[in-house]
């Protein structure tokens, strides 16, 4: 895959601490800036499908009696503490 070389404004304290996370994984701090900012992307991407499968029970909610079913056998099947 391509790469691209992107300009990015961090701070001292920031670099700093990239440095050191690099250095005790062996790694180098872009490395770490890729894995963090695909940690961002996967993060929206959870989001969005969150979002996407409540409004898909906002236009069809579920069936009471489904429901009622899940919890009563919920509460017969969990474990006594």
């Amino acid at each position: 895959m391509a790469r691209r070389e992107v300009l990015v404004q961090l701070d001292d304290e920031l670099i700093e601490r990239l440095a050191e996370i690099a250095t005790a994984e062996g790694t180098s701090r872009s490395a770490l800036l890729r894995r963090g900012a695909r940690a961002v992307i996967d993060a929206a991407d959870l989001a969005a499908a969150d979002a996407e499968l409540v409004a898909a029970y906002r236009r069809q909610p579920q069936d009471p009696a489904l429901v009622e079913a899940a919890t009563r056998l919920a509460a017969e099947t969990a474990p006594r503490w």
